[in-house]
This record gives structure tokens, sequence and C-alpha cells, in this order.
């Protein structure tokens, strides 16, 4: 099959388009006919060696745990899925080779959920990786319960934006942090904008004198501490950038695989609570731009790469 690879760590320039080896069906996998996968911060952070001391690599690695597709073929032990299903699947695995940049992938049955059917492949293919860490986040490491006033940080992103549409689920108030030209689109998604940086605080608190009930920290460092002066007494802080929110008496949180929470997902998606905002696709072959692009950081919503299975069937025919 072909796919996107790498042999070392490196910039998106190691990045290479070709045959790879087709992936194997494990008994509780089920091989997954890519139609598109979503870029996220942490497929450059893993190119470029920044999680290598905590995901051993096996080169070369195809980049990618987001996916959207269909089954193609299920594994002997699995009665969850069938062929011809469309899923959707944060495919994550405890170190980095067999990911989703590719035209197929071999998906364990606990990354995934059948795809909403009111998204569009690409759409659908944002919603694993983002909305997971949004949910668990909101629902688990904040709590976050009607009529509390929430701060969500880069509320424009792939990840902000799925937190303030689930905050505001729950009957929150949200607050979200964002360029000025993004502050349109959080008025859309329900939030009250607010622009970053120099006098966060003072911002903040000229909206929410008393404070915020939870924060919700994509960025680290500064942001991270301003999140923590902003809290109200009993305030929750949590954070998926930034260890060191431990030390502030607040959880740090790395998205987990888990199936049932994406079940969640798409039944909120379906029932158009949660919607997935894609700024750009990319074909397979150019997804070293894809890579560029996301790590300038200034994406609203989800950057995509998809594979075109009408221009494969014709060049397969041609040759």
């Amino acid at each position: 099959m072909k796919a996107i690879s790498y042999r070392r760590y490196g910039g998106p320039d190691v990045l290479e388009y070709g045959e790879v080896r087709d992936p194997k069906v494990g008994p509780d996998s089920v091989l997954v006919k890519v139609r598109a996968a979503a870029v996220n911060p942490v497929d450059w952070k893993c190119r470029e060696g920044y999680l290598d001391g905590i995901l051993d690599p096996v080169f070369p690695v195809i980049p990618g745990w987001d996916v959207a597709g269909v089954v193609v073929q299920p594994g002997a032990a699995v009665t969850e899925f069938a062929v011809g299903d469309e899923v959707i699947g944060y495919v994550r695995e405890d170190f980095l080779s067999r990911g989703t940049f590719a035209e197929y992938v071999a998906a364990p049955v606990r990354t995934l959920a059948r795809k909403p059917r009111n998204l569009s492949f690409e759409e659908a293919a944002g919603l694993p990786l983002a909305g997971l860490t949004a949910y668990q986040v909101i629902e688990d490491a904040l709590q976050v319960t009607e009529g509390d006033v929430v701060l969500v940080h880069a509320a424009a992103g792939g990840v902000g934006s799925l937190a303030v549409q689930l905050a505001r689920h729950k009957g929150a108030r949200v607050i979200g942090t964002a360029s000025e030209r993004n502050h349109d689109y959080l008025r859309e998604l329900g939030a009250e904008p607010v622009a970053y940086g120099d006098g966060l605080v003072g911002r903040v608190h000229e909206l929410v004198p008393e404070g915020v009930d939870a924060a919700f920290d994509t960025v680290g460092g500064d942001t991270l501490k301003a999140s923590a002066e902003l809290l109200a007494p009993g305030g929750r802080l949590a954070s998926i950038a930034d260890g060191s929110v431990i030390g502030l008496g607040g959880r740090y949180c790395f998205v987990r695989p888990d199936a049932a929470d994406l079940r969640r997902l798409s039944e909120l998606a379906e029932a158009d609570v949660v919607t997935v905002h894609v700024s750009d696709t990319f074909p397979l072959e150019r997804a070293a731009e894809a890579h560029r692009l996301n790590a300038e950081g200034r994406t609203r919503g989800k950057i995509v790469v998809t594979v075109d299975w009408e221009a494969e069937r014709e060049t397969d025919e041609a040759e």
C-alpha cells in the first residue's frame, strides 16, 4: 500500500510518500480503508522526537492517530464491526509505527466507533483525538456542570473548539481565548472571546471578576500560570500541555483511546451538539505541507489529509 512514513526523526522533509508493507490484521482489529486522517500537533512532535522518552519508534514510522474510513476486513475475534461499516478511530498504540497516514490501517476495535452519519469523512476524521481530549477533560478532569464558568484556551483550535461546544452543552458559560480574527467564530460556538497574550488576566477578570470555576489549558507556560490566577476559590484546573499543572493543584491529561467515549462523541455529532470545522485538506502525498501548516499553530479547527481512491483506481487501470 501507499503511505507517508519517516525513517528518522526530523522536520517535515523526512516524510516520504511511497510503498510500504501492507498491515496485518490481528484477531481484535479490523482493516480500515482510509478515507481521511486528521493532523494533530502530536504528529509532528512525534516526528521530531519530542515523545521519544515515552514512545519507542519502530522505523519506518507511519504517522497519524486519527482516521475515518470503511471496514474491509474484520479480525478473527471481531463481532463489533462488519465489512462496509463506516468508522472513526483514535488509533494510538504505545509505540510509533503503524499510523493512519496510509491507504489502510489495522485498527484495534478498542479504538473505534461508528462514523457520525451527518459528517463527511473529512469532518469525521477530525473528531477522535481532539474530541476525546476535550470530552475527557470537560467530563472527567474538570467535571463541568450547569452554571459553571469555564475558561478554554486556544478555543478556536481543534481541541479548544470542541471543548467549547461540550462545555456549552453541559450548560456552562464559556470564555475562550483566541486571536481577534477568530472571535466571531467563537461567538458562533457560544463562547465569549478574549484576546490571548499580555493582559489576559485583566481581560478575563473584566468578564468574571470573581474568577472562573474551571480552566482548560492547551498551551502551558505563562498561559497555565494565568489560568491558575484566574480560578475562583475551589476552581478546577486541567492542562494537556504542561505537566507542571500538578504542582498548581490541577490535573495533567493525556488523551486515551476509549470506544465508549468515542461512541458518545459520535452520538453528540449526530445530534448536532458538536461540529468539526475543517480549515484545510491535503492529499496524502502532500502530508508534509499539512504538518508544516499545523506546526504554525494558527489553525481554526482541523487540518485533514485525504486518500483519493478514484485517482488510485484510475492509476491502477492505466498501469
